[in-house]
């Protein structure tokens, strides 16, 4: 691969890359990647992860659809740990939205991954306005969070990098069981 010079550069036109956001998507394909710092990139972005790491930043790969090769994969560098509400109210989230953001990935993870789009609003509208459901549906899949095909609501790909579904429905059974008692 050459010295630790050439990692570094390398290192760092990925991080580059990684950060900067040319389209509406996060991240950067793996071609991408492949062309701009080498056919080994898969090694770089495997040392830059362990730098990030310190900074609790970690680099994750998502398949976006039928892809199956990390070339045709998305890269992309996300928060490592929990972030705080404030956080991601600083982050342009409101409370509301991140309630139905998990709800629904809650929901569609319990129904093996799809459900049709009146079953989630019948799910949603126990709690939040129609007119607020459909425009934060909306946003959350324009952002890639979920995915409709046709009348199917799906986990988006940007869930699967940014969203600890295991940690996101141990949160949800604990709060059950709070409920409960």
């Amino acid at each position: 691969m050459g010295s630790k010079r050439d990692l570094e550069e390398r290192a760092r036109r990925a991080l580059q890359l990684l950060l900067v956001q040319r389209h509406r998507k996060p991240g950067v394909k793996g071609w991408e990647l492949r062309r701009s710092i080498g056919k080994n990139y898969l090694n770089i972005l495997e040392y830059l992860n362990e730098k990030l790491d310190s900074y609790g930043l970690c680099i994750r790969m998502v398949y976006e659809g039928e892809e199956t090769t990390p070339d045709q994969a998305r890269f992309l560098v996300t928060v490592k740990d929990s972030i705080r509400m404030s956080e991601a109210i600083s982050a342009g989230w409101r409370i509301d939205e991140l309630a139905i953001l998990a709800a629904s990935i809650a929901y569609i993870a319990s129904r093996q991954g799809s459900i049709s789009s009146r079953e989630l609003l019948r799910l949603l509208e126990v709690k939040f306005p129609s007119w607020f459901i459909e425009a934060t549906l909306r946003r959350l899949i324009r952002y890639g969070y979920l995915e409709r095909d046709g009348d199917i609501v799906k986990i988006g790909w940007r869930s699967k990098a940014e969203i600890d579904g295991g940690k996101l429905l141990e949160l949800i059974v604990k709060m059950d069981v709070v409920s409960e008692s």
